[in-house]
């Protein structure tokens, strides 16, 4: 005789010990929240589907960000709003795995808007389940893009204003006037009826997935009873009465038979492919020999600051160019101002013999400053050791630090003596490669007219590094 036995799905986890709580059998999800119903469909549906190993959930901020308490698949966390966008990354570099993007409105309608429109535009292969329940459900009850008009909520206490706050988005409307999307319906966990039609919609979008058909998103409406501070009964009456109104539910697109199936490839690159295209040395031929600097100007974080339009990012740029043709691990990033020409500049430039954790230098071992307000602001950042080089023609103001090398160097006056004051920071540049023995004249020269398009400014350039270097040399003899 059959034995009808009930459990919960392979995919779900039998007990949440990632959960730091005590209670480590139920979930989170607050009595008559939608959101337990429709993770126990998908979870059903990944078993059924036989794709738990290689399933890939994404959880950003709100009520879904505990997903990987629960479920029993790949796992990612990502920041508020970018599940698109890290799951976009996610299915690039492992095609052959099941993305799922798991979001509610306040993540994906607000701060994510732009990341679901240009994902469902490139028509991502990737499956979106979008939790509507009108409200920021998890951080306190706020407005969310998708609160009724005259809804109340802790920033509404009147009620929603169009005029004010503007009319709810209907994501699913505005998601299938895009040309690339496959499928995108609009369900509802409320009664039985309504609830699978919500598992039949949660399926197609996975199954898309699998087929290689292109981008799914299905919009489900559900109740937040704490939120909308309602018993759960009373929220199932509220949202039949008030938002299938806002909210009508269907599909509004859908064109997985018509879809042809996309070719499942990984786009692999080779390290000897990625230097002929930046037109580096191939690994084993490096044009020039580099030989270790001193161990205390070893693997330099660097710091560049000075005003817009003095060089500063280009310089920032030269040294990492210099640095991959030398063999080194890289990475440059800019800040800069509102202004492009006059307003504040700086960049972080690293080089180093190891792979870089973070291209941030927050406590630089090299500080270039172009300026005083750039000395103001970081000398107290470089580290005990470290080097500061700046310009005297604009710093009037020396270093006060004691426990730092200084290298006072007047690019701006020496630039000018070569006739243009633009190239105050190539002077710099042969000043630093002097003094620390970082990089060679001839790789940084190589690097040039990868960066410098006006071939006749090559040699101007080439002779203001020349001169910086000779002005660290002459300190020295």
């Amino acid at each position: 005789m059959a034995e009808k036995k009930l459990s919960k799905a392979d995919s779900f986890y039998k007990v949440y010990d990632r959960n730091p709580s005590a209670i480590k059998d139920v979930t989170h999800y607050c009595p008559g929240c939608g959101h337990g119903v429709l993770t126990k469909l998908i979870a059903e549906a990944i078993d059924d589907f036989g794709i738990r190993e290689r399933t890939i959930l994404m959880s950003p901020v709100g009520c879904s960000v505990f997903g990987y308490y629960y479920f029993r698949t790949g796992n990612i966390q990502c920041a508020h709003g970018r599940a698109p966008a890290a799951a976009t990354g996610i299915k690039r570099a492992y095609p052959e795995s099941i993305v799922i993007s798991y979001q509610g409105d306040g993540d994906l309608a607000a701060i994510g808007g732009n990341e679901i429109v240009q994902a469902a535009n490139r028509g991502e292969n990737i499956t979106v389940f979008f939790v509507n329940n009108a409200i920021y459900g998890m951080t306190g009850g706020q407005l969310a893009p998708t609160t009724l008009i005259g809804q109340k909520t802790t920033t509404t206490p009147f009620g929603r204003n169009a005029e004010n706050e503007g009319f709810p988005i209907r994501v699913a409307e505005m998601i299938a006037t895009l040309e690339a999307p496959v499928y995108v319906e609009r369900v509802m966990l409320g009664d039985a009826k309504n609830t699978n039609k919500a598992r039949r919609a949660v399926r197609k979008g996975i199954q898309n997935q699998i087929d290689n058909k292109g981008f799914s998103l299905i919009e489900v409406l559900s109740v937040c009873p704490s939120g909308w501070k309602m018993t759960p009964v009373q929220s199932k009456q509220w949202m039949n009465d008030f938002m299938l109104k806002q909210f009508p539910l269907g599909v509004y697109r859908d064109r997985s038979e018509e879809t042809a199936v996309r070719e499942n490839r990984r786009h692999v690159f080779s390290v000897d492919g990625i230097r002929e295209k930046l037109e580096l040395p191939q690994q084993g031929e490096e044009a020039v020999k580099v030989e270790k600097p001193a161990a205390e100007f070893q693997n330099p974080r660097l710091k560049l600051a000075g005003f817009g339009g003095q060089g500063i990012l280009m310089m920032g740029l030269m040294i990492a160019e210099a640095g991959m043709r030398a063999g080194y691990h890289v990475s440059w990033i800019p800040s800069y101002g509102p202004e492009m020409r006059g307003g504040t500049a700086n960049c972080h430039v690293n080089l180093s013999e190891r792979r870089i954790g973070s291209p941030v230098v927050s406590k630089p071992t090299v500080l270039v400053v172009m300026n005083q307000p750039s000395l103001d602001k970081f000398e107290r950042e470089v580290a005990p050791g470290g080097l500061i080089i700046y310009d005297t023609a604009l710093v009037p103001n020396p270093p006060t630090r004691t426990d730092v090398r200084l290298l006072a160097l007047p690019a701006t006056t020496i630039a000018d003596e070569l006739g243009n004051t633009r190239i105050a920071n190539m002077v710099v540049l042969g000043a630093y490669i002097a003094y620390s023995r970082i990089l060679p004249k001839e790789v940084v020269f190589s690097a040039l007219p990868a960066l410098i398009k006006r071939k006749n400014l090559l040699p101007l350039n080439e002779q203001a590094v020349e001169k910086g270097m000779a002005f660290v040399h002459s300190m020295r003899s």
